[in-house]
């Protein structure tokens, strides 16, 4: 098999979640480059349907499903439309996330706690089930869950957030274990800071920004598009003996 062919993901069908901005909408327009129909998923209705515009429009294949991560009824229901639309999934993108406390730990309260676990774990969990389902039918499939350095070593001030993407590795690593004799790969991602809107409480600080980077050994931010290429590899044929891996795109902070 040529590398190009490698990289082809004609016939593939994508559930990107979070696809609406950033790292999600990035994920969405690599993977439909590269030949796979992409299902968009997100709480904004009108930012999905700007992304799946511009994915046709560069000839791509692309449908947008609202649907609230963290809420079990709209997960089924996103199911039931690919069914019914798609009747199969060949590859899971977990990308939607929250962090609404940033704050001292002592501080955070039970409704924060909730929205970030629903959103950033519990989702993600369900999703990935259900998911894996559609692809032990089809005899495999890839899903790829975008954690975060957070999960490696906390950031200040980031506690409910940095436990969820730590929990979404051992996650990563369970399912892997588990449906690996399904032919079903399942690898994380964990971005470092990267230029997107979800970031921007943090990229607006400078002083925050003048000692991050001096962490940087790239002395940079990540932009959108460098996290992709590392989530076409993982769905890819290039990545085919690779599940249960942790992938660290952080400029070498973790180093």
């Amino acid at each position: 098999m040529t590398i190009t062919k490698m990289f082809d993901l004609d016939g593939k069908v994508a559930l990107i979640t979070g696809a609406s901005r950033g790292i999600g909408a990035s994920i969405a327009n690599v993977l439909s480059e590269f030949g796979a129909s992409v299902i968009l998923s997100s709480r904004n209705k009108e930012n999905l349907q700007k992304i799946e515009l511009n994915i046709k429009n560069n000839g791509g294949i692309a449908t947008s499903i609202t649907c609230n991560s963290g809420e079990i009824v709209q997960i089924k229901s996103l199911f039931k439309k690919i069914d019914r639309n798609f009747g199969r999934l060949d590859i899971l993108v977990n990308n939607s996330a929250t962090n609404p406390f940033y704050g001292n730990v002592l501080d955070a309260d039970e409704k924060a706690w909730d929205k970030t676990i629903n959103v950033n774990l519990k989702g993600p969990f369900f999703i990935s089930q259900i998911a894996a389902k559609f692809m032990r039918e089809n005899q495999g499939g890839s899903i790829v869950n975008i954690s975060s350095i957070n999960g490696r070593i906390p950031l200040h001030y980031q506690s409910i957030y940095s436990i969820t993407k730590a929990a979404m590795i051992s996650m990563t690593q369970s399912f892997a274990k588990e449906l690996g004799r399904e032919n079903i790969r399942v690898n994380a991602v964990l971005p470092g800071l990267t230029d997107t809107k979800f970031s921007s409480v943090l990229t607006d600080n400078n002083d925050f920004m003048r000692e991050m980077l001096k962490k940087i050994p790239l002395g940079r931010i990540a932009q959108p598009d460098e996290i992709s290429g590392v989530v076409l590899f993982l769905v890819s044929e290039a990545a085919s003996y690779v599940t249960g891996s942790t992938f660290n795109v952080d400029g070498g902070i973790l180093a």
